[in-house]
């Protein structure tokens, strides 16, 4: 009887740990790759929906990879278009090679604040830029737009003007295009290596993102900061983006959970944003740095000049480019 007991014993617990790992075989697991830290904005937009998919219970979890440690920054595009990558936090301007339509998405002018960028989001143009997208076999899940400024080592930088004869750096080669043809000299670096260039007199003014701005302490270096405010230059479309094939795999409660997390997601990216512009503000302005916020004439003074330089640059490199450059401007 003892060995009947432990044998049935047996046979459950047997039984259990089979269904259990059939359980367990049933969870879908999807990748998502960024380059950024876990502290950071965009890490956070993954988060919630990835905790937002695990709270539906619908066997489907998301892995978030983040620090470039699945794929290389600028290595994500094709891995996502073929399947091999299911989800991504990506600025959609790093796959200009591939489709130099999202060029766009890093242009100087073409967005003048946080509330013209959700316009933006949108409006046909960015319909235009997800279709795209999807021909290529990528879905764009979350939009968001961040934001950055000008900080001047010696002096202020807010209109077109004041760049004239300094050794400058920006963000984006659309960015170098306008500010070369305002008359300043361009030194090409990452975002990491302009406190040493400032410190070491190399460099005289910067454009970056806002965080860049606070996590480089680029404050410790220049004696005026231009931020983001009802007018700013720098908007850079940096969407949480999905494989097709991965999305066809799922069946619809798993889909449904997917885009409720991302709508949650989508909310919170854009609060997030422009309190990240906020906060270096504060951080500047409390380490004794000059704020100098952009006016709408300087801000249509640098339009001006993008319209002479970065902007026939773009129409010449992309068929049908005056076209969908007009429906961006023309979102007001």
């Amino acid at each position: 009887m003892q060995k009947f007991t432990l044998g049935m014993l047996g046979a459950a617990v047997a039984l259990s740990m089979s269904l259990a790992a059939q359980t367990a075989s049933a969870e879908t697991v999807l990748r998502l790759s960024h380059q950024w830290s876990t502290s950071d904005v965009r890490n956070k937009v993954a988060e919630i929906v990835a905790e937002h998919v695990a709270q539906a219970d619908v066997d489907l979890r998301i892995q978030i990879y983040p620090t470039q440690s699945l794929f290389k920054a600028r290595e994500q595009w094709q891995p996502t278009s073929r399947g091999q990558l299911d989800m991504a936090v990506f600025p959609l301007a790093y796959a200009g090679g591939v489709h130099p339509e999202f060029n766009l998405t890093l242009m100087p002018g073409l967005v003048k604040n946080h509330d013209h960028a959700a316009r933006l989001n949108a409006s046909p143009f960015m319909e235009r830029i997800k279709q795209i997208a999807e021909d290529d076999g990528v879905l764009i899940l979350v939009d968001g737009y961040l934001a950055g400024g000008f900080a001047g080592r010696e002096k202020c930088v807010t209109g077109p003007e004041d760049v004239q004869g300094l050794q400058m750096r920006a963000a984006g080669k659309a960015f170098e295009q306008m500010l070369a043809a305002a008359g300043a000299s361009i030194a090409s670096m990452a975002s990491s290596e302009i406190y040493n260039a400032m410190q070491t007199g190399v460099l005289d003014g910067a454009n970056t993102s806002s965080s860049s701005f606070v996590s480089y302490r680029i404050y410790e270096q220049v004696k005026c900061f231009t931020p983001v405010g009802d007018y700013a230059l720098w908007f850079m479309y940096q969407p949480l983006v999905m494989s097709k094939r991965s999305w066809e795999k799922l069946n619809d409660a798993q889909r449904k959970a997917i885009e409720e997390g991302a709508a949650k997601a989508e909310a919170f990216y854009a609060d997030e944003a422009k309190k990240e512009d906020a906060e270096a503000t504060r951080v500047f302005k409390e380490n004794g740095v000059e704020i100098s916020d952009m006016t709408e004439a300087q801000f249509e003074g640098w339009r001006a000049v993008a319209a002479k330089s970065s902007y026939p640059a773009f129409v010449e490199s992309v068929p049908d480019g005056q076209a969908l450059l007009d429906m961006a401007l023309a979102v007001k």
